[in-house]
C-alpha cells in the first residue's frame, strides 16, 4: 500500500500528464488533417479509412483520444479540472482552427466535452470503463453532429466521423481497464 502522500503525488503527476496530452490532441488533430492520410484532398483534409468503403478526416482520431483523456483528467484531478480542461480545450480549438471553421470547431469541442462530462461524472465511481465508453460515445456523436452541421450544413460524413473517433476510444479501453485495476491494487481512488 502506498502512503497518502505517495497516492496524492501519483494522482497529481498522472493528472498533469493526462491534461498535457489532452491539450496536445487539439494541435495534433489540426496538423493531422493536413498531413496524415491515405488520401489528401486538394484544398481539403487528409482522409483515413475507418471502415470498409468509409473514409474520415484523420484529425477525428485525436477527438476520440481527447474524450478519453478528459475523463482521465477528471479521475485524477477532479471535476473542476475536468471542466477547466474543457474550457481551455475549446479556447485552443478556436485559436488553432482555420478561420472558416472557428465557430464549428470550438462549438463542437465545447459541447462534446460537456456531454462527455455529463455522462462520465455520475458513472465513474462505480464503473470506470463503462463510464469512459458511454461518455465518449455521447461526446463523439455530439462532436460529429455539431461540427458537420455548423461547418458544412450537412451530416453526410457523420458515419465516418463517428467510426473514426470510436476507434480511438476502443484502443484506449484496455489502458483504462488497466488503470482501474492498478488503482484498486494501490488504493488510488478517484478524486
Amino acid at each position: 500500500m502506498m502512503t497518502t502522500f505517495g497516492i496524492d503525488r501519483r494522482r497529481k503527476i498522472e493528472g498533469t500528464v493526462f491534461l498535457a496530452l489532452f491539450c496536445l490532441t487539439i494541435p495534433a488533430a489540426n496538423w493531422m488533417i493536413g498531413h496524415v492520410g491515405a488520401v489528401c484532398l486538394r484544398d481539403g483534409p487528409c482522409l483515413l479509412p475507418v471502415a470498409p468503403g468509409m473514409m474520415a478526416p484523420s484529425g477525428v482520431m485525436m477527438v476520440g483520444a481527447a474524450l478519453v483523456l478528459r475523463d482521465l483528467v477528471q479521475r485524477r484531478l477532479g471535476p473542476g479540472f475536468g471542466v477547466g480542461a474543457i474550457v481551455v480545450g475549446a479556447a485552443i480549438s478556436a485559436a488553432l482552427a482555420p478561420a472558416a471553421l472557428v465557430l464549428a470547431s470550438a462549438s463542437a469541442f465545447l459541447l462534446s466535452e460537456l456531454a462527455d462530462f455529463a455522462v462520465y461524472t455520475p458513472l465513474a465511481r462505480r464503473r470506470l470503463v463503462t463510464a469512459v465508453v458511454a461518455s465518449s460515445l455521447a461526446g463523439l456523436v455530439v462532436d460529429s453532429i455539431v461540427f458537420l452541421w455548423l461547418a458544412f450544413g450537412s451530416l453526410e460524413f457523420l458515419g465516418g466521423q463517428v467510426i473514426g473517433k470510436l476507434w480511438m476510444v476502443m484502443i484506449a479501453v484496455p489502458l483504462v481497464a488497466y488503470l482501474r485495476r492498478r488503482d484498486e491494487r494501490l488504493g488510488l481512488s478517484p478524486v
